[in-house]
């Protein structure tokens, strides 16, 4: 599912927490995909720290694998099949060595996985990782172990995940899981199941916890964030069962946006992804009410095409996704929108990639996430649409459409010279080692010199000039948000 923001310099990280002294087995686990599988990576990390594993980021030294996998596109397999034969050349030495498959993939190949890997010693979906320890016991008595089975309830909203790697100031929270949406491209319903919510309390529990732990933004994930709905439990298709009373006291997302928003209020807050049919205007005045709500928005299109739009089982038109962006731009004058793009879908003519283009200049888009089209099996688009798309059509496309986005980035960019932005410093820049980076509320990146600020402050910066993707100023002092 392209709904999922996948970060390429996060990829194949391995990830390390504060090992406890009375641990004596180790676990190497590395993350390819969304940004759900990475906070996925979080809770097994919790569970199997339980059952005596700290954290290695040597390979070698591992008694336990594990890969946290990815099915969006063809590159993401294979790329974990390469990491699988890395693995085996290290167990030939390490015969003991466990080696386990986590996620997306896992769900999608299921026992297959143990037939096609044979260094594969246990497969776990999604939902199963509660049953990691059972799951361990029968590999360590020498048993293939799978378990994929998908759950109607799991959240593991009850299950504090132990931070891992990353930077003490930013932190993703799962506030849904599974999806509903059945886009004809999307393995995502098959790999992570239907959709449904997690309790709000144990969401507002875990920002507060982040909040004395110091971090200084959250950004609430999932794969449809606008159709959170808290009744109790359960699917979000069975909510149409439910009694009055569950329907009274229901939360919505909205309603969500703001609790947390009040809960901390000088704790910015951000949310991944948006998707427009279920985008409601309520949560843009919410975004309007809070001042620590971010003017982000990630809402991908897929297509500025209609027909092509409805060849993908999207539930919205180019016109409603236009009106919504009037909309934005409305209520949040200042929001920064960015898109999911994808060229080259079955029956793509000339006519649908020019109004993918007309669509990208009508919003202007501050950045974007495009793909060529690629058949995932399993999927709607894979069992009944022919990839009849050439190669070198799609690649064209693609690159007239990055090419499209860079202009709109470095516009956007721009807009941002000569005015003051608060920035909340995230890490020393990979350019130079005397300059900060973080980002504005907008999402933008921003660097500047050092001073006497450090990593977690919240800083005006005077942008003086820009890239395409960055902005560059000065530090004239901390902002109300300390």
């Amino acid at each position: 599912m392209k709904e999922k923001i996948i970060d390429e310099s996060q990829q194949g990280e391995s990830l390390i927490l504060e090992p406890r002294p009375e641990n004596r087995r180790k676990l190497f686990i590395e993350s390819y995909g969304c940004q759900m599988n990475f906070s996925d990576s979080e809770i097994v990390a919790s569970i199997l720290a339980n059952e005596g594993f700290n954290t290695t980021n040597r390979l070698e030294d591992a008694d336990l694998v594990l890969v946290n996998t990815c099915s969006i596109r063809d590159k993401a397999e294979q790329t974990v099949r390469k990491r699988l034969e890395k693995y085996n050349a290290v167990k030939r030495i390490n015969p003991k060595m466990k080696v386990g498959v986590l996620g997306c993939m896992a769900e999608r190949l299921k026992e297959k996985f143990l037939d096609e890997e044979k260094i594969v010693d246990m497969v776990v979906g999604p939902d199963a990782y509660k049953d990691l320890p059972n799951l361990l016991q029968e590999v360590e008595e020498g048993r293939d172990a799978v378990n994929v089975i998908l759950s109607k309830d799991e959240t593991y909203g009850d299950i504090a995940p132990v931070r891992l790697g990353g930077n003490g100031v930013t932190a993703f929270v799962s506030i849904t899981r599974g999806c509903d949406n059945m886009c004809t491209f999307c393995v995502v319903p098959f790999t992570r199941g239907r959709e449904r919510s997690r309790d709000p309390q144990s969401i507002l529990a875990e920002v507060n916890d982040l909040a004395e732990k110091g971090y200084k933004e959250i950004t609430l994930l999932g794969q449809n964030v606008d159709s959170y709905l808290w009744y109790g439990g359960g699917l979000k298709k069975d909510y149409k069962n439910a009694t009055d009373m569950q329907k009274a006291t229901a939360t919505g997302f909205a309603e969500l946006l703001e609790m947390v928003a009040q809960a901390q209020p000088h704790m910015r807050i951000r949310f991944s992804t948006s998707n427009p049919q279920d985008m409601t205007e309520d949560v843009l005045h919410s975004m309007s009410k809070y001042q620590n709500i971010c003017n982000y928005i990630h809402l991908p299109v897929q297509s500025g095409s209609s027909r092509i739009l409805k060849e993908m089982n999207r539930q919205h038109t180019r016109e409603e996704y236009m009106h919504l962006i009037d909309r934005i731009r409305e209520i949040l004058p200042d929001c920064a929108i960015s898109q999911d793009m994808i060229t080259g879908f079955p029956t793509e003519t000339e006519e649908d990639h020019k109004a993918t283009l007309s669509l990208m200049e009508y919003v202007k888009y501050d950045f974007g996430f495009m793909f060529m089209y690629s058949e995932r099996p399993g999927t709607l688009a894979a069992r009944k649409l022919e990839d009849d798309v050439p190669l070198e059509t799609k690649k064209r496309r693609l690159t007239e459409i990055v090419d499209l986005q860079q202009q709109h980035s470095a516009y956007r960019t721009q807009q941002f010279v000569g005015k003051t932005v608060e920035v909340l410093i995230e890490k020393e820049s990979k350019k130079s080692d005397l300059q900060w980076s973080g980002r504005t509320p907008q999402n933008t990146v921003a660097v500047f010199p050092k001073e006497h600020y450090k990593v977690g402050d919240f800083v005006n910066v005077y942008i003086e000039d820009c890239t395409t993707a960055t902005l560059i100023g000065t530090a004239v002092g901390y902002s109300d948000n300390n």
